[in-house]
């Protein structure tokens, strides 16, 4: 075999949501942007603060050797030192230090590094469904076996009770993420703490060890509900993050890797991080977004911007009679599908230049994925579209 075929099948399934793009792409080329209602992609409209520009712009001052030069694998000391500084004053003097900090290319390799410095062949990862996709394909690569559990059918909230019938001896870690892509819920303290009750009832059972690993993108973005510090919750959390949401820098891929320092297994754990790292090719993360991290760090998100995408989007579906999960957080509407086949629901959608992601893919059938991260204008030209969907199934 010439290839490897795992590889080859990743590449061959594709991402249903970056289809769904690209398609968008290719059908604004064709007939105009304005006629085209793209809900496929988390991609902020928003742009990035003004304090984002100024320290490009100051760091382009820095000799060349310096500003293009490579970095610790693990970041800059002062890049580290800031988001630990900005933890430690929002979630209490020392959530974090600088040591307890790996600085990734984003998201992404922060939760591929994650898996890789905790599970071993066989292991399972737990995942609550509804779910951002491409945790499978990390999970998978990382050699353990993604185990979807749903989420409750009626709050969205982690289903413990489901969580704790899914846990086996092969158990090594649970994925949250809160506030919640696809649903746009976040996950309140009280049912936080179940959870960690199940997981903590699970590991003095089975005698093994078992990670709680929260994925929180979207912490900032929320319109009222508190999001607690999972460390705070539950002791052996660890935390990925990016800037790509908080300060809308999708492309520019930053974000890291903490182990708190009240993990029981923390000095191995910060050791298999950078391992992970190195294993995987992740090191020196893009050495000009770790400076914007030092003057950047505390840059509050244009959070309002979004509120008003979500009145309008929330208002007018409503009025069409569309049913859907009021969002705590983030920038999605999780919108029930007129029938029980997303897809189908889909497909109808698509052919009045509507474009959600059906939510198949997300683990979940009989919904749609609707990204308001778009322009106010797109949703309210869309509202007709809309009106003619539902019409559809009358």
């Amino acid at each position: 075999m010439s290839i490897n075929e795992a590889s080859r099948a990743y590449g061959a399934q594709k991402s249903s949501i970056r289809e769904i793009a690209a398609y968008a792409g290719a059908r604004k080329a064709q007939i105009g942007a304005e006629n085209v209602f793209d809900f496929s992609l988390g991609n902020p409209s928003i742009p990035a603060p003004d304090a984002v520009r100024a320290s490009i712009e100051k760091s382009l001052t820095l000799p060349a050797t310096q500003l293009h030069g490579y970095t610790p694998a693990n970041g800059l000391p002062a890049a580290r030192e800031a988001v630990a500084a900005s933890l430690s004053r929002r979630f209490g003097e020392g959530a974090a230090s600088m040591d307890d900090l790996y600085l990734t290319c984003g998201a992404a390799a922060s939760l591929s590094i994650t898996f890789h410095a905790i599970v071993n062949p066989g292991d399972e990862v737990i995942v609550i469904a509804p779910y951002f996709p491409e945790y499978r394909v990390w999970i998978e690569t990382s050699g353990a076996t993604c185990v979807e559990v749903m989420a409750d059918a009626a709050t969205f909230q982690v289903d413990a009770a489901a969580v704790a019938a899914a846990v086996t001896e092969r158990t090594k870690a649970v994925v949250i993420n809160s506030p919640n892509n696809p649903v746009g819920s976040v996950y309140s303290r009280e049912n936080l703490s179940a959870l960690a009750d199940v997981l903590h009832e699970a590991q003095d059972r089975l005698g093994t060890t078992i990670y709680l690993v929260a994925d929180e993108p979207y912490r900032e973005i929320t319109y009222g509900a508190e999001v607690p510090w999972v460390p705070g919750v539950y002791d052996r959390t660890i935390v990925c993050y990016s800037y790509s949401k908080s300060l809308s820098l999708p492309g520019e891929r930053i974000g890291w890797v903490l182990v708190p320092p009240t993990n029981p297994e923390h000095d191995d754990l910060v050791l298999a991080v950078a391992g992970a790292g190195r294993k995987l090719g992740f090191v020196c993360a893009p050495a000009l977004f770790q400076r914007v991290l030092m003057d950047c760090v505390d840059e509050p998100s244009d959070v309002e911007a979004y509120a008003e995408n979500r009145r309008a989007l929330t208002e007018g579906l409503s009025k069409l009679g569309y049913e859907f999960i009021e969002p705590e957080g983030a920038f999605y509407l999780w919108v029930k599908a007129l029938e029980p086949d997303a897809q189908a629901f889909f497909e109808r959608a698509k052919a009045l230049e509507l474009l959600p992601v059906p939510s198949d893919s997300f683990g979940c059938p009989g919904w749609v994925r609707v990204g308001y991260c778009v322009s106010h204008d797109t949703i309210v030209r869309s509202m007709p579209a809309w009106a003619k969907l539902a019409d559809s199934y009358a």
